[in-house]
């Protein structure tokens, strides 16, 4: 068996309103308009609604407005 390098396992996520539940263990998310690994343990912004994760405030804030614009929200 090869042992994976890459650097952990993908969780996945039901993100909820001020918490988030497990699916499938792992170690981290993908921000949903970066791309970047996020730690599961440090993970504090993401979207109930379109069940994304982001990097950041201000990335989760931009992608509410475009997602607002294009009448997703």
């Amino acid at each position: 068996m090869m042992l994976d390098r890459s650097g952990g396992r993908l969780a996945r996520l039901r993100y909820l309103s001020g918490s988030f539940q497990v699916v499938a263990p792992g170690d981290h998310v993908v921000c949903a308009v970066t791309g970047v690994r996020l730690p599961v343990a440090s993970l504090r912004y993401w979207s109930a609604e379109l069940q994304e994760a982001y990097a950041d405030a201000t990335v989760a804030v931009a992608r509410y407005d475009a997602m607002r614009a294009a009448g997703r929200l």
